[in-house]
């Protein structure tokens, strides 16, 4: 038997090596079946062990998967399907070998599967545990961007921006490079499978659901979120050659759910329609409206919320649409979802142990059983199941509860041939995915070459280019804004940056490191700006203190962290021209990320008369409208990686310009993404001929005679060019535009035939029923002005169609409504900034006046003591003034104050510096004659 084994593997050894070679001559594609064909027969040489383990991906504790641990035992001995990668569980280690521990794991997870199918001896306990073919594992990892908590490896990959970025960006081009890198650099891992939220619509900020996604998701819009999702998708495949398995969670959506659905069932109120046009809408564009294969998810991860609109009233009792089987079951009939389906889409549950699932089936502490729990998420319509902390009463630990859950299947499996009839169904499809991403089953084909390790995390500037393209002007407007900020911060202006510094682990026992450290503003300003970066500002004019510094000195503390203290945080912002606030997410767990309303509500001595500029790196909708007000400048990031960092310092020193554009309301600020997304109304709509490609390149390239010729009954195809908001982006599908057709001329006969965009663009046919003048041209929204076609049907033959242009008006990008109560504040630099540093005229007086001084002063010495000691005033004396004028050039504190009358003021500064300095000389001439 042993020879035998190592015969088998030495085959399939050396098949993998010579493939690429059968691949130039064709032979490999002749020789792999269908994934469909071969799962067929794989299925029907699976065991009732075997089969029911593939339904089942689990978490597990620890970081190794050595013989000795629970989770090889699930794998050799139970057949798991796969399992799911996190920071709780602990499965990853800190610093530098993150990254190679994490390869070495997955490879020591798939290793054991292969021992299992050729090497494992037979389990006395179990019957005829050995497969009959190696079926690799499923390794996922919920991987979303943005670092912790969204992320689950916090180091050595590509730093990469949050779903809200690229929402704010607007580009579906940077949503698939994006996916690209994140494909690329999991797959790189051996990294299998990845699951995302950033398909859910956001709804209003105050919904649960809405506020647990934050940054997580695209946006508010359906349209774009599916645009931007399908490319996102394509990405990921993309990028990992199409050996990842790409999961789209909170199916049909939560951004609607009235409280966070992981941590308790939620309730969705909307209807069957708003679903099917909002919510659903971003799942279409990913499943069964995919413009193509690779745009398309694999599976999707079914919300443990329930829904008005798929289970009619909501009771207590009302299941979960993870545990409804009539349902889901209605849901996935909708044609979009039904044609996905029938092409081998699997649907996955939720964790089955999470907290939300765990309060239902136990809301008092009764009794949980944990494999009923498992049975009913399968015959709800699941094929894949997701367990981790899943623990029934009495149970020691999840991995007793889940070998007990798997024998359970597999005992109905054999006793119940309609259970064992979903269980095929269930598992062919996951089979058909697994050969899908690994059409040749061997160990070499799974487990990718460790030397891609060395390419992980150099994509940095796809992230940069994110920020730089999503970089938003939440408030005030482009115009008010130049003049609440003429120029940026100067050389000398002090400047305080305050961050909300919270720290994440890579694992329980790991350091902490920064999401966004405390300095990290004030280090990119350096970098960027500082002495060896054109010298524009000075390092000892920056100071940075902690969210919570801030809280503790609003509470009266005296100490604060890093060894600073409460004089230290006031006297830096007493002395600031500029005061930055570098902002997380609101969360009322922690009371210092609400410390900006704090300060401005409770110390506006403190902020009164200085540049007040907020960024949010995290969703950018927190600010309530007094305190934006009160703000000189607020902008959204929505990241807070390092790349976003560095255009937020480049935003604050005017190199950058941000340009993207909020994809939600933000109602502090009077922003309404429904508004920002109408048609922009100063537009000139583009009409046309809707001529096929071939005819419009013949009309380019040939004489005018050629032009299309109509007559009375011919159909007129028609199309606008693109419509823009007032973004200057692209209207959504569904925006309503109107054809209107005037025949007769005035006070003739207009029809009006509705249609809607899509991709930007609609069309229309038009018959012509008679003879005479006939103007064409189109509205949409607010956007009433078209090109206008005109056309002269006389019964004497057919004519062409001639076109006119109305002069477009320049318009500005669409700006918030102003607040009618709250309008923001502009706050222009006051007066007392502009006197600077002694200028040459200033320093010609300053000089004369000193020296002139101290010469006399010289003489006084002399003729009352001795030259000696007039030759030491007036030196003294000179002394005295230069300090003063090197203090008052160097903008040391209190400079400005000093200076603020002008010359006058730096003359009488200087002549106090001479006399200090003779004081000096007066005092230590005393001072010897008393020893004498």
């Amino acid at each position: 038997m042993k020879h035998r084994s190592i015969i088998v593997q030495s085959f399939f050894v050396i098949i993998f090596i010579l493939s690429p070679f059968f691949t130039q001559s064709g032979l490999v594609q002749a020789a792999v079946p269908d994934a469909a064909v071969q799962a067929q027969e794989l299925l029907a040489d699976m065991t009732p062990e075997e089969k029911v383990g593939q339904l089942f991906i689990t978490g597990f504790n620890g970081s190794t998967a050595e013989q000795d641990t629970l989770i090889y035992d699930l794998i050799v001995n139970y057949h798991i399907g796969g399992v799911m990668l996190s920071i709780e569980n602990d499965n990853f280690v800190g610093g530098i070998e993150t990254v190679q521990e994490t390869y070495n794991l997955i490879h020591s997870l798939q290793q054991a599967e292969w021992d299992a199918t050729y090497n494992a001896p037979p389990d006395p306990f179990i019957e005829d545990p050995r497969k009959s073919e190696y079926i690799p594992l499923l390794v996922g990892v919920t991987q979303q961007g943005d670092g912790a908590p969204y992320d689950q490896i916090l180091s050595d990959l590509t730093p990469l921006p949050s779903a809200m970025a690229l929402g704010a960006a607007w580009d579906p081009e940077l949503a698939s490079q994006v996916g690209y890198v994140l494909g690329s650099e999991l797959s790189a891992l051996g990294i299998n499978l990845v699951i995302t939220s950033a398909m859910d619509v956001l709804g209003p900020q105050e919904m649960g659901g809405s506020a647990a996604l934050g940054t997580q998701s695209f946006g508010s819009n359906p349209y774009w979120n599916g645009r931007l999702g399908a490319s996102y998708v394509q990405g990921i495949h993309q990028g990992s050659s199409n050996r990842m398995l790409v999961i789209a969670r909170n199916f049909p959506g939560s951004g609607y759910a009235d409280r966070d659905p992981h941590l308790q069932v939620a309730t969705v109120r909307r209807t069957l329609e708003q679903l099917n046009q909002f919510e659903l809408q971003p799942f279409y564009a990913i499943t069964g409206q995919a413009a193509s294969a690779q745009a398309r998810v694999d599976g999707l991860a079914i919300s443990h919320s329930r829904y008005a609109g798929l289970q009619g009233n909501i009771r207590a009792t009302t299941r979960p649409l993870s545990f409804d089987a009539t349902a889901l079951e209605n849901l996935m009939s909708l044609p979009p979802l039904a044609d996905w389906r029938n092409a081998g889409g699997i649907l996955i549950s939720e964790d089955l142990g999470s907290p939300a699932v765990l309060q239902y089936y136990s809301p008092a502490g009764q009794s949980l059983n944990v494999h009923q729990v498992a049975l009913n998420a399968f015959l709800a319509g699941n094929d894949l199941l997701y367990v981790d902390n899943f623990i029934s009463t009495g149970d020691e630990n999840a991995y007793i509860s889940l070998t007990a859950t798997l024998s359970f299947f597999t005992q109905k499996y054999r006793d119940d041939a309609a259970f064992a009839q979903r269980v095929d169904a269930a598992v062919e499809r996951v089979l058909r995915r697994k050969l899908e991403i690994y059409p040749s089953l061997i160990l070499g084909a799974v487990v990718p070459s460790q030397k891609n390790l060395e390419q992980l995390g150099q994509s940095y500037q796809v992230s940069f280019d994110v920020a730089q393209n999503a970089a938003t002007l939440i408030s005030p407007n482009a115009a008010q804004l130049s003049l609440a900020i003429s120029e940026p911060p100067g050389l000398r202006d002090r400047i305080v940056f305050f961050t909300d510094a919270l720290v994440s682990r890579q694992c329980s026992t790991c350091s902490g490191d920064y999401m966004l450290s405390l300095d990290s503003f004030e280090n990119a300003v350096i970098r960027l700006y500082g002495p060896h970066s054109g010298g524009q500002v000075f390092q000892y004019n920056l100071s940075s203190f902690s969210f919570e510094d801030l809280n503790s000195f609003l509470d009266g503390a005296t100490e604060l962290t890093a060894g600073q203290n409460r004089s230290d945080l006031e006297d830096a912002l007493m002395q600031a021209d500029w005061v930055v606030f570098s902002m997380l997410d609101v969360d009322e767990t922690r009371p210092e990320s609400l410390v900006i309303h704090r300060l401005l509500a409770e110390r506006p001595d403190l902020t009164n008369r200085k540049q007040l500029v907020t960024f949010a790196f995290n969703a950018p909708y927190y600010l309530d409208a007094t305190d934006i007000s009160k703000m000189t400048a607020c902008y959204g990031l929505y990241s807070k990686t390092p790349g976003f960092v560095d255009v937020a310092a480049r935003i604050l020193f005017g190199e950058l310009t941000p340009i993207g554009a909020l994809p939600v309301s933000v109602p502090g600020s009077g922003y309404d993404l429904d508004q920002a997304l109408s048609p922009e109304p100063s537009q000139v709509i583009p009409l046309h001929l809707d001529m096929p490609e071939s005819e419009q390149a013949e009309s380019e390239t040939e004489a005018v005679e050629i032009l299309p010729m109509f007559e009375e009954g011919d159909i007129l195809p028609l199309v606008t060019g693109e419509i823009y908001d007032r973004n200057r982006h692209i209207v959504p599908d569904g925006t309503p535009v109107h054809f209107i057709f005037s025949t007769g001329g005035e006070g003739g006969l207009v029809q009006q035939i509705n249609a809607v965009a899509k991709d930007g663009v609609a069309r229309a046919t038009y018959q012509i029923k008679s003879t005479g003048l006939l103007q064409i041209q189109v509205n949409s929204g607010s956007a009433g002005t078209s090109e206008i076609l005109l056309l002269d049907i006389s019964s004497g033959g057919a004519v062409a169609i001639t076109a006119i242009v109305p002069t477009a008006v320049k318009t500005e990008l669409f700006e918030p409504t102003p607040l009618p109560s709250l309008t923001p504040e502009l706050r222009i630099t006051p007066e007392i900034e502009e006197p600077a540093s002694p200028q040459f005229f200033n320093w010609l007086a300053s000089i004369l006046l000193i020296w002139g001084i101290s010469i006399g002063i010289f003489f006084l010495g002399q003729r009352m003591l001795s030259v000696v000691w007039g030759l030491r005033w007036g030196l003294l004396a000179a002394v005295g003034g230069l300090l003063m004028y090197i203090y008052l050039s160097l903008d040391f504190p209190g400079s400005r104050l000093l200076m603020s009358s002008g010359m006058g003021g730096l003359l009488s500064v200087v002549t106090l510096g001479v006399l200090a300095g003779w004081a000096v000389g007066w005092f230590w001439q005393r001072y010897i004659t008393r020893l004498k």
